[in-house]
């Protein structure tokens, strides 16, 4: 097959008229599948609106009609599954494809790259923006880069292809002022050549949506380096308004009821604020007094690699990950923390079930996860309790103990953009709280939070 069949195909099979931009794309995609080129990537960048889903969705159906192998990846489980949603086939996260489990004697995990046993297959990975190019966990995962790990691994594979796509005005990983995985300049140092594909005109189809009018007033202001506080139109749309603090709970249950409570988030600027939102929608929209209740949202703030079974689909409970309580069986306080044993839910994997051990107290906590001096503080109260003489002996107790390993949790009805980024829900509360400075920061934050709405967006103190 040569590079003009799979263009045509994949126009022929296309819902509407492409855009310049998409044509374009499409076209690059054939030659570059075809081209015979080693080591090439290609880079589709793209703004909200300028129809990268709708692109990916008729690629992969003409890619299977084909016969032509193709994976779909994602960073997080949440991005996996709206990636799934929209493409009509299965997603897995990188972590999950790339990395295999090993265990050690002493009954612990690392996770090493696996071999690439792929052949003439296409990689396509979507919200690229989220790629970084360390990892917290560098003993855990392979050389502790993912972005290399990644490359490494697709082109270790016979004739495999790797296409990144991502959106550069979204917030880049934490501790980064760019996203790797979307630079030229970062693919090219691993010996790739790079292929780019630009998309900036908005879909015609999606002129009467407020939220990407509002998501194209911000985009223009990064392009333009012109930072202010960007202006709305609630008048002339109806799927993004503006809300007093004192009208949020009314219309949170009001959208609650209307979409179902999975599908409804409130993103915030800090852990503190988020802690204050999940707090007072517990109390005052679920009536729930008591610290855990069954059927409570919760978001894993911690990688953790001790509750699943070896070979489970899931891999391991990973940072942003969201459970939904089943059951508490009991809980308890030891070494001076709180903890609760229970049986939870994995939405975005197929409900798969686990029993868990849960930590109590980061749900309060104003940092991201459990503070390294309280996790110290818990290490010395388990380890006060038995005699064991070396270092060695030490680490391999610590990571087999359930209480040192509970997984750490904040309930999730609220939850900071960097945590909500990649999913999508039909309605979002975007709370910018008190906002005195803007640039190119706060824009690149708004920007990725109003972009997790799909039908409706409401700003708070707007």
């Amino acid at each position: 097959m040569d590079s003009r069949i799979l263009t045509d195909s994949i126009l022929s099979n296309f819902p509407y008229d492409p855009t310049p931009d998409q044509r374009r794309f499409i076209e690059q995609f054939g030659d570059f599948l075809y081209s015979g080129k080693q080591n090439e990537v290609m880079l589709v960048t793209g703004y909200a609106g300028t129809g990268k889903t709708t692109l990916v969705a008729s690629l992969v159906q003409v890619l299977r009609a084909l016969n032509k192998g193709f994976v779909l990846l994602a960073p997080t489980g949440r991005a996996a599954k709206v990636l799934s949603q929209y493409s009509g086939f299965p997603a897995s996260t990188i972590h999950k494809k790339i990395y295999r489990q090993l265990l050690s004697p002493a009954g612990f995990a690392d996770f090493v790259r696996d071999r690439n046993l792929h052949t003439d297959t296409v990689f396509i990975v979507d919200e690229a923006s989220m790629i970084g190019e360390t990892n917290r966990d560098v003993s855990l995962f392979g050389s502790g880069n993912l972005l290399s790990d990644l490359i490494s691994y697709v082109y270790s594979g016979q004739n495999c292809r790797l296409v990144l796509m991502g959106d550069t005005a979204q917030l880049p990983p934490v501790g980064l002022s760019v996203s790797p995985a979307l630079q030229p300049e970062a693919l090219q140092r691993f010996g790739l050549s790079v292929r780019k594909v630009l998309l900036t005109e908005v879909l015609r189809q999606s002129s009467g949506s407020g939220i990407l009018s509002f998501a194209t007033s911000l985009r223009n202001m990064l392009e333009n380096e012109d930072y202010r506080k960007p202006g709305m139109e609630p008048d002339r749309y109806s799927d993004i308004a503006s809300l007093a603090p004192a009208e949020v709970p009314e219309y949170l249950e009001q959208e609650y009821r209307k979409q179902g409570m999975e599908n409804v988030i409130v993103i915030c600027r800090s852990n503190r604020q988020s802690n204050r939102y999940n707090a007072g929608i517990r109390r005052q929209i679920l009536y729930r007094e008591e610290e855990l209740s069954s059927g409570d949202v919760m978001m894993v703030v911690k990688n953790d690699y001790f509750w699943l079974a070896e070979g489970e689909a899931m891999g391991f409970i990973a940072n942003g990950d969201i459970l939904r309580l089943k059951r508490i069986r009991r809980t308890d306080e030891l070494y001076g923390f709180h903890f609760a044993d229970a049986s939870v839910v994995f939405p975005d994997y197929n409900d798969l079930e686990a029993d868990v051990k849960l930590l109590l107290d980061t749900i309060t906590a104003e940092a991201p996860s459990l503070p390294a001096e309280k996790q110290k503080e818990l290490m010395m109260a388990i380890l006060q309790e038995y005699d064991l003489s070396s270092g060695k002996k030490i680490q391999d107790y610590l990571r087999t103990n359930p209480w040192f390993n509970a997984l750490q949790v904040k309930f999730a009805y609220a939850v900071t953009c960097h945590k909500a980024q990649g999913g999508q829900w039909q309605t979002v509360f975007v709370d910018p709280g008190r906002q005195d400075i803007y640039d190119r920061e706060y824009i690149r934050w708004l920007y990725t939070a109003v972009t997790r709405g799909t039908d409706k967006v409401y700003l708070v103190s707007y």
